[in-house]
């Protein structure tokens, strides 16, 4: 992975709340990215056109749309937040524990 993208993706990540995701969640560009997954990686690997590897983790559900059930749990928890990073047109997000 190029150094300056990587470090740019790293740079971009940030923390956002549950009532900041529900915009991009309603236009349906949210992608869940499993916690054994890292937000940079699938970053690049969405950025670079790495179809294979995509696809792979979404077979795997490894990424994913948010389920209605995990939309249900966070419209009742407005305190809930993530990891989240914008790779155009997608938001990835990684709740934090």
């Amino acid at each position: 992975m190029p150094d300056d993208l990587k470090t740019t993706l790293t740079e971009s990540i940030d923390q956002a709340s549950w009532e900041w995701l529900l915009p991009h969640v309603k236009r349906d560009a949210v992608l869940m990215v499993s916690d054994d997954l890292d937000l940079v990686e699938v970053g690049y690997a969405i950025a670079s056109d790495q179809v294979q590897l995509v696809q792979t983790w979404i077979d795997s559900q490894l990424i994913h749309k948010p389920w209605t059930e995990q939309i249900s749990d966070w419209n009742g928890q407005p305190q809930i937040r993530f990891n989240a990073l914008i790779i155009q047109p997608f938001v990835l997000v990684q709740p934090i524990p």
